[in-house]
């Protein structure tokens, strides 16, 4: 019982990052119709960054508490990710946005290269140890145990979700973007500005995206180039899993992700007598992906035109 509760932590911990990423992936799906493969470069981007800045920041100020070191660095990586979305969006998906569906798709992949290319030039292409910023004492939660660290992750994704949530249906600019998910033509009539709205979805997904980036990294202690590519093709099959264009789907589907991944990699092992172990669990997330598509291709919440963003 008790290493079931210690994998269902581990499942939301893991799940709560998948939806952080899913969600970027969902609104720029809801409103252009776009499927950005480069959004896990940006979570690599984040995790980097803030790797920098700790380092910079450790040697100019020893004696500055490990928690406040870990806030600006984290700020700091959502800066500059939303600001590299933001140029990404401009450059790249922008001239395409009337082309055919192919195009901005190949120009995704070929940016997601591109920027794991710089990021190898920048940073080096060897792992990276990521300092541990907070207190390692776990805290006891009837027989499992879970990490300052894990307890962050689990409340910066519960506020993420919440004012991303309070953004899309209570506000103007989330008006806007539902607006243009709805009909782009009939939005930019009504005084609407596709195009900073657009930009704006760019950025809200660059800065979930580094929130993940950092947590991840401050997870498992590590950071390097690639770091992205595997989390945001997991992002990518959890929105699905929920339902592409649904922001609800996109957290569920995250979520139920970590969770079958964490349990399967737990169990796998004595439910096949051996044969297969933990390192086998990145294959959950796909074979769950297909039986998904197979049974319900929507996803499981489905696609909610008038809620996309």
């Amino acid at each position: 019982m008790d290493i079931l509760l210690q994998q269902i932590i581990n499942g939301m911990v893991l799940g709560s990052m998948y939806a952080l990423v899913a969600l970027g992936y969902t609104m720029v799906y809801g409103i252009i119709g776009l499927i950005n493969f480069a959004h896990g470069e940006v979570l690599m981007i984040g995790a980097l960054t803030s790797w920098s800045i700790i380092g910079l920041m450790k040697d100019a100020m020893p004696g500055i508490p490990g928690w406040l070191v870990l806030l600006l660095s984290l700020i700091i990586a959502c800066v500059v990710a939303a600001t590299l979305n933001f140029v990404i969006e401009k450059l790249a998906y922008r001239p395409l946005r009337n082309s055919p569906r192919l195009a901005p798709l190949i120009t995704a992949i070929g940016m997601s290269i591109f920027l794991q290319a710089v990021a190898m030039v920048i940073w080096k292409p060897n792992y990276k140890s990521f300092p541990a910023m907070l207190p390692t004492t776990p805290f006891e939660l009837g027989g499992a145990v879970i990490s300052p660290t894990q307890v962050l992750i689990l409340g910066l994704t519960a506020v993420s979700l919440a004012v991303l949530m309070w953004l899309v249906h209570y506000t103007k600019l989330g008006r806007a973007m539902r607006a243009t998910a709805e009909n782009p033509r009939v939005a930019a009539l009504m005084g609407v500005k596709p195009d900073m709205v657009i930009s704006a979805t760019f950025l809200i997904g660059a800065v979930l995206a580094a929130i993940a980036g950092v947590m991840w990294a401050a997870n498992y202690g590590v950071a390097h180039h690639t770091m992205g590519f595997l989390p945001g093709l997991k992002a990518f099959t959890a929105a699905v899993l929920g339902g592409i264009g649904n922001l609800g789907g996109a957290v569920v589907g995250g979520i139920l992700l970590g969770l079958i991944e964490t349990l399967g990699s737990g169990y796998i092992g004595d439910l096949t007598g051996g044969v297969l172990g933990s390192h086998y669990q990145d294959i959950f997330a796909f074979i769950v992906l297909i039986i998904v598509l197979t049974l319900r291709p929507s996803g499981l919440l489905g696609e909610r035109v008038a809620d996309r963003a």
